[in-house]
């Protein structure tokens, strides 16, 4: 069964880039009829905080990206440990006892000398009196994962095809620090194999991390999963700015943003597939391919997102949205406005112009006296506002703007907005012809 799985840290809240990649593996998931699965990554106690576990599964579930498991990494840790041993005993990790100044000046050594910053394994010509001798002195070692150099490390990448990378040219990982902490590398491969991951689909800024890792699941006897490295977000001005990279579900909801828009924008952002106001999520679901996923970056717009927010909302039906509308605002009321709505809030704009009061315009006297014969004229039936239109017609002469326009701006208090055909009968006889009166007095 094809596993997929979404690994937050829960540092912050999830931003757009991080949304957009739960998206994908859950659409991925979804499509092989698999399983899509969270995992809190949670070892670094320091930076994680409970409040944002919390967010990070409101915000899944305001997306709509059900997941069928969860695994906390805080829980994990003596599988972490086991494994550990297991590629201790093989040689495939060992101690290292430089401290970080020392490590960045060798890093500034080889930049300056044009040489790409690859750790040099100077730990392992320690011997074992040197190595008792650092410790004696109270230095702790981190340790690092151990690269096997007799061959080249390859893999069929979904999106970026043949890949190959030579592992005399990687460093070897830290993969523990030297208060016994882990980093990302080692205990998320751990558990792709424990949670029988079978599809890892991530960031191109990954793609050196996955050459590392294969070696790991090779060392601990199992099968890498399939991986595929999507190209990173920008903004339209080539970069994703530090405002869109922040942006979250929180800031998306208070901006009135709908779920279905951000996922209908994400999904194919990237891809040679249309950007397209689809609310249907089985729709993007079997449509989703990775072999449509570019290698360029993907621009995040949020002109963009506003327009298919728009798009979206003018399709969404009175059940889905009737939580979030005034008290007494039913389905006619919502079928007629909505035509009109940027976000589902500016629904009690309107339905305040439909219960009153309103202030309408200054007339000049000829219009007035317009108004005064609507008010007489107004009859209730199963089209009033044509009936109405239709008889001062023929009764005035008036057409077109001059016959329609006093009338919407003595009955709402707007130039325009939702059809008069749909708000009159929302506004009603009796207040229909009060507001006529009134404007005309």
């Amino acid at each position: 069964m094809v596993t997929t799985r979404f690994a937050p840290s829960p540092t912050g809240r999830l931003h757009v880039g991080n949304i957009r990649t739960a998206l994908h593996n859950w659409l991925l998931a979804k499509q092989a009829g698999g399983r899509f699965l969270l995992r809190i990554d949670d070892t670094d106690a320091a930076r994680s905080e409970e409040r944002f576990v919390d967010t990070i599964r409101e915000d899944l579930a305001w997306l709509g990206l059900e997941h069928d498991g969860e695994e906390r990494q805080s829980l994990r840790l003596a599988e972490y440990e086991a494994a550990f041993e297991t590629l201790r005993e093989a040689g495939r990790v060992y101690p290292a006892y430089e401290t970080a100044q020392e490590l960045e000046l060798k890093r500034k050594i080889l930049l300056g000398r044009g040489l790409p910053p690859i750790y040099d394994r100077a730990a392992l010509q320690l011997t074992d009196a040197e190595r008792a001798a650092k410790e004696a002195e109270g230095v702790a070692p981190h340790w690092r994962f151990r690269l096997d150099h007799s061959a080249p490390i390859e893999w069929e990448d979904g999106i970026r095809g043949p890949q190959h990378f030579d592992p005399a040219q990687l460093s070897d990982p830290v993969v523990r620090r030297a208060d016994g902490s882990w980093l990302y590398m080692l205990p998320s491969a751990v558990d792709d194999i424990a949670m029988g991951v079978t599809d890892v689909l991530r960031g191109e800024d990954h793609v050196s991390n996955t050459a590392v890792q294969i070696q790991m699941f090779t060392a601990l006897n199992a099968a890498p999963p399939r991986f595929a490295h999507e190209a990173l977000l920008v903004g339209r001005e080539g970069k994703l700015s530090k405002r869109l990279g922040a942006l979250g579900c929180d800031a998306f909801r208070e901006a009135g943003i709908e779920p279905e828009a951000l996922v209908a924008l994400l999904a194919r952002l990237g891809t040679s597939q249309p950007v397209e106001p689809i609310a249907a999520r089985g729709e993007l679901v079997t449509g989703f391919d990775l072999s449509s996923f570019g290698r360029a970056p993907a621009k995040f717009d949020d002109a963009e997102l506003a327009r298919l927010n728009t798009a979206i909302i003018h399709q969404l039906p009175y059940d889905h949205v009737a939580a979030r509308l005034p008290s007494g605002m039913g389905a006619e009321a919502w079928e007629a406005i909505r035509p009109n709505l940027e976000t589902v809030a500016g629904a009690g704009e309107w339905w305040a112009v439909v219960t009153g009061p309103i202030e309408a315009p200054d007339f000049d006297d000829e219009t007035r006296a317009f108004l005064a014969l609507a008010a007489e004229m107004l009859t209730w039936s199963e089209d009033p506002w044509r009936d109405l239109t239709g008889a001062l017609k023929q009764a005035t002469g008036r057409k077109g703007k001059a016959l329609f326009l006093p009338l919407r701006q003595a009955l709402t208090g707007r130039d325009h907005g939702p059809d008069m055909h749909a708000m009159l009968p929302l506004i009603g006889e009796e207040a229909a012809r009060a507001r006529l009166q009134a404007a005309s007095a």
